[in-house]
């Protein structure tokens, strides 16, 4: 869709989209930081932004729907950059190599690395999203918000369903009236039978959005580590007790907590493995459209008369700039690393290393961020791959007795963490530009400008954090200490390789499942099927906690019935699978908006709920399951044309 006026296309980065994006992205970094080191999780900020923005820029005489859009751009890359900070530099604290953070250096490290995940994705932009057929849910959902807006069509499913998303994050996350999640496990002899979901509208929308293809493979993968390995190994294991101190000491553990200790410590490295080696296939599958794209860019920047004849919604940063960029970027990181280790071979081998690892993975997160949505995408798992990779080269040049060895596997996972959380977000807002009109290279500028902006407070936010609070597993951690769970697995990891303490078996076993479905996956298109298994969505399964996959893969049964109904049917309402569409997006933006708002009662009360038990349902968890079952109905009647007034 071309947003233009009388053949000149609308203002895009204006003074006041600009300033308002700015200001987003440093209050979603510092919200998000918080969150993500007390809870383990961050919110998606891309659409919420956009909400905030359509609100604020209304206020406006002029504003447009491309301002929106930048606006959403450069505030979304404040949360990205704040996932990837808290991933991995507390991990630095905990490994007792910084004894408090430093704002220069942690300015340095996540301000080029997430600029360096903008740049890293500009080639794959044509490749993934104007050639590719990958459904990007979120970009699509914010595409339809920011429409939604600017037209007023089919306003109402997107408000009623934000409401509802909103409330029903409310009543779980907020109020306590029912869980997050049903799970539960039990003792079968020696094994272990669980089952479990969360209760999450966003996630049953994200099934919907990617389809079921994509949605049975990321559940066969959870399935496939849950009900198949995780029981198998533990029946081959003496069953453990709870250790001395506790109120059970002596007494077995419970089936459920068991589960999730052999997730946690050993099965979800099968997704690490398997993630390693399809983020290599598919950088080698993707070699021919990415040569293309490097050397059409290289060629359109030589060809003036070739770059005036390129639409304005096809136009990227030019690619000279972008290669003089990513050697700008890596120069001052190389000079971090030497100032850390102070040894020019290691130095020189972890540039490269996180050259090499920083535009593998930042392609494979742009191309999960395609499959399953930014919010979903397994960066701490592709980050693990980094550390381990890092950690290993090191150890060959530094030997395990290295004391500084696991500090400088973070310091490349750091850089190449924040480089993917850029990287699949970035693709998320170019797909929503690419359906409201907008020019990609704007926003790519608004995307190093959001990132800078993150970078300048994310360091002073850690610092007063961590004097507020503190880390988990840190000498002297007291109750309040921040969980911070992705950069102890982080410490752990590297600390693992120098001291041979990682599941190995596991890693490469994840690794041959990857060729076993890639193999798999070759001959499903020498066949002509139409069911395809891309081996990440089957990955990022294996990886991910089963109570993700279960809601993602509801959602997809739902898009293929209402797909099946409209097929069949001859008298149905036009707008019936876009109102659908609205639904799913309203879903994510009411719960993700909620969960930002949430964040603020977080932050005062230093309290993850409201706990006030005469507030708890009595059956708080079947009134959960109802609440979702009655929205999956109406996602479905009004996907499939059957809701009244559709």
């Amino acid at each position: 869709m071309d947003h233009s006026s009388s053949g000149q296309s609308l203002p895009e980065i204006t003074v006041k989209a600009f300033l308002l994006g700015v200001l987003l992205s440093v209050i979603l970094s510092a919200a998000n930081a918080y969150l993500g080191l007390f809870a383990g999780m961050t919110v998606s900020a891309s659409i919420p932004a956009a909400v905030v923005s359509m609100g604020v820029l209304r206020l406006f005489r002029k504003s447009n729907i491309l301002e929106n859009n930048i606006v959403q751009t450069a505030a979304s890359a404040g949360e990205s950059l704040a996932a990837g900070v808290i991933f991995t530099m507390p991990a630095l604290i905990i490994l007792d190599f910084w004894q408090a953070f430093n704002i220069f250096w942690i300015l340095v490290i996540a301000g080029f690395g997430g600029i360096l995940g903008v740049l890293f994705t500009i080639p794959l932009r044509r490749s993934l999203i104007v050639q590719g057929d990958l459904k990007f849910p979120e970009g699509v959902a914010t595409a339809e918000v920011l429409e939604t807006g600017q037209h007023g069509k089919g306003v109402k499913h997107l408000v009623h369903a934000g409401i509802f998303g909103g409330l029903f994050k409310l009543g779980a996350n907020g109020l306590g009236f029912w869980p997050e999640a049903v799970s539960g496990g039990a003792r079968v002899g020696g094994s272990i039978a669980f089952f479990g979901s969360k209760l999450s509208p966003a996630l049953l929308s994200v099934g919907y959005i990617v389809g079921l293809n994509i949605a049975v493979l990321v559940f066969l993968g959870g399935a496939l580590n849950w009900l198949v390995v995780i029981p198998a190994y533990a029946a081959l294991q003496d069953w453990p007790a709870h250790p001395q101190g506790h109120a059970l000491a002596g007494q077995a553990i419970g089936a459920f907590e068991y589960a999730e200790f052999l997730w946690s410590t050993q099965t979800r490295y099968l997704g690490v493995g398997a993630m390693l080696v399809g983020g290599l296939w598919t950088i080698f599958h993707m070699r021919s459209s990415l040569l293309t794209g490097i050397l059409s860019g290289l060629k359109a920047y030589k060809d003036p008369e070739r770059t005036a004849a390129v639409k304005r919604e096809d136009k990227d940063i030019p690619m000279k700039w972008v290669l003089v960029l990513i050697v700008a970027s890596i120069v001052p990181l190389f000079v971090v690393y030497q100032f850390f280790v102070q040894d020019l071979s290691v130095s020189l081998t972890m540039a490269v290393t996180m050259v090499v690892t920083g535009f593998i993975f930042s392609g494979v997160a742009a191309y999960m961020a395609g499959l399953v949505g930014s919010s979903n995408n397994p960066l701490s798992g592709l980050t693990i791959a980094t550390v381990m990779v890092s950690a290993l080269l090191l150890v060959l040049l530094m030997g395990k007795g290295a004391v500084n060895g696991p500090a400088a596997a973070i310091i490349v996972g750091s850089v190449v963490c924040c480089a993917g959380a850029i990287a699949g977000d970035n693709m998320q807002d170019l797909k929503a530009g690419q359906i409201v009109g907008a020019t990609p290279y704007r926003q790519q500028i608004m995307q190093i400008v959001g990132t800078i902006s993150a970078a300048l407070v994310i360091g002073p936010v850690l610092v007063l954090l961590h004097k507020a609070y503190g880390f988990a597993g840190t000498p002297g951690a007291g109750p309040d200490a921040l969980a911070a769970p992705q950069a102890n697995l982080m410490a752990s990891i590297a600390q693992g390789v120098f001291g041979d303490g990682l599941p190995w078996v596991f890693v490469f076993g994840g690794m041959a499942l990857a060729v076993g479905i890639i193999m798999l996956d070759c001959w499903l298109v020498r066949a002509g099927s139409n069911f395809r298994m891309p081996v990440l969505a089957v990955a990022v399964g294996v990886y991910l906690p089963f109570e993700l996959s279960v809601p993602i893969f509801v959602g997809g049964l739902v898009h293929f019935m209402a797909g099946r109904i409209l097929s069949k049917s001859k008298v149905v309402s036009e707008t019936a699978g876009s109102n659908g569409l609205l639904f799913a997006s309203g879903l994510v933006t009411g719960e993700a908006l909620m969960g930002i708002l949430i964040a603020i009662p977080v932050v005062l009360l230093k309290q993850r709920d409201i706990d006030l038990p005469l507030w708890k349902l009595p059956y708080g968890a079947i009134f959960g399951v109802v609440l979702l079952g009655l929205l999956t109905l109406r996602l479905y009647r009004l996907a499939a044309g059957k809701a009244k007034n559709s």
